[in-house]
């Protein structure tokens, strides 16, 4: 018997060349930023922020006592951009030019709480609508006559709002205590709160939209006013603090609405509140918290509106 040849030796794999094998990335390419694709990405999301807000709602702020009781200094709420139309007062930042222009448009119901440009001015305002095209409205002593009719306003128990001491204005001027132009003192309650107690009335327009004022100055100037008809594409708008609101009764010269107002210049309809703070809060986020309204958040602004039967 033959022994088996031995197998002969494999021979060793060659050795990869150099060509072959993967290109080492430098650590200063790995680390490279595409900054024009960051500055990109960043422009989009601006542009899709300020189409949300343009086109569907945005958040407002509420700087003054105009509307209380039902709006407050320090609301944070929802205003939506479609319920009428678009017009150029619907756009972020006011960036086109006024005008009279809409698109799908829509006419506001008496009592929707509703932003407006006015005609002299670039900031927006809130006001309730109290007469729309075709209406004609006057006031004697405070009160609204509406296309002849008195409209109703019933006593109702004095509002007491929280006098919120840290609560700061600066619409006229240098910062002051938001609730200094009433001529009411605060007055502490036995549980201890301080409160302001104003005089309340309920309003109720045809229609059945209800809601309450205060009017605690009887001998105010715009209490009077003579018959307005309102023209077509045009809203008559008042805040809720009426002797406080400077509205379509006041001149412009005199920072108010002048008359009835274009409805291309109204921007959206008021909704809901979202948060409210009681000006106590500071920079740090830790002061937010317990500055907060109890009560206030998810509050809808829309009116009520009554039945025949109510």
């Amino acid at each position: 018997m033959t022994d088996a040849p031995e197998p002969a030796d494999q021979p060793e794999p060659a050795p990869m060349a150099e060509a072959d094998a993967a290109p080492a990335v430098p650590a200063a390419e790995k680390d490279k930023v595409d900054w024009l694709g960051e500055l990109r990405g960043l422009t989009w999301m601006l542009l899709a922020v300020l189409a949300f807000h343009s086109f569907i709602a945005k958040p407002f702020y509420i700087p003054s006592i105009s509307m209380m009781p039902n709006l407050l200094v320090g609301d944070r709420l929802v205003v939506s951009k479609f319920p009428f139309g678009w017009n150029w007062a619907s756009a972020s930042f006011h960036v086109l030019p006024r005008g009279r222009w809409r698109v799908l448009e829509g006419t506001p119901r008496r009592g929707d709480i509703v932003i407006v440009v006015p005609k002299n001015r670039t900031d927006d305002l809130i006001k309730r609508v109290i007469a729309v095209p075709g209406d004609r409205i006057m006031l004697v002593n405070g009160q609204i006559i509406l296309n002849g009719q008195p409209v109703p306003q019933l006593a109702e128990p004095s509002v007491q709002l929280d006098a919120d001491p840290k609560l700061m204005c600066s619409e006229t001027g240098a910062p002051r205590w938001c609730y200094q132009e009433f001529n009411i003192g605060t007055q502490r309650l036995p549980s201890g709160r301080l409160v302001l107690e104003l005089p309340t009335y309920r309003e109720v327009l045809p229609g059945g939209a209800t809601y309450l004022i205060i009017k605690d100055q009887p001998d105010d100037e715009f209490n009077n006013m003579a018959e307005v008809i309102v023209p077509p594409g045009h809203v008559f708008l008042m805040g809720d603090n009426r002797d406080h609101s400077a509205d379509s009764r006041v001149p412009t010269w005199r920072e108010g609405l002048g008359g009835p107002v274009p409805l291309s210049d109204v921007g959206g309809r008021a909704e809901f509140v979202t948060f409210s703070l009681d000006g106590s809060q500071g920079w740090n986020p830790l002061t937010w918290w317990p500055a907060l309204r109890s009560g206030r958040a998810w509050t809808s602004l829309r009116a009520v509106h009554l039945t025949k039967e109510q």
